[in-house]
């Protein structure tokens, strides 16, 4: 099983991948690919985020993108958990995540 992706997730995915590849092609692809593999992760064990309940309640976890300044938010709710937003670690998190609810 693999997560699903809000409307909202794919557009965050698309836009740093645009972003990326204007500089380095191969990078974004790197970016999309680790998406994926982390969608994968993330269906086969929900668990495996962290609950960050000052940003959000559960059962919305976060899991940090491995080689990338991004973080994953999903809801573990869902099946298969739905991937809600993926954000550079150098946002506002409290402030980006106001409207995920």
């Amino acid at each position: 099983m693999i997560a699903a992706f809000t409307p909202l997730a794919q557009r965050d995915v698309s836009a740093a991948v645009r972003w990326i590849k204007q500089d380095n092609r191969a990078a974004a692809r790197a970016l999309r690919n680790a998406v994926e593999r982390a969608a994968e992760r993330i269906g086969r064990h929900a668990g495996i985020g962290s609950v960050r309940s000052e940003l959000l309640p559960a059962p919305y976890r976060f899991l940090s993108l491995s080689g990338f300044p991004y973080v994953i938010v999903y809801n573990t709710d869902r099946d298969p958990p739905l991937i809600v937003a993926v954000f550079h670690t150098a946002r506002d998190l409290k402030r980006a995540l106001r409207d995920v609810e």
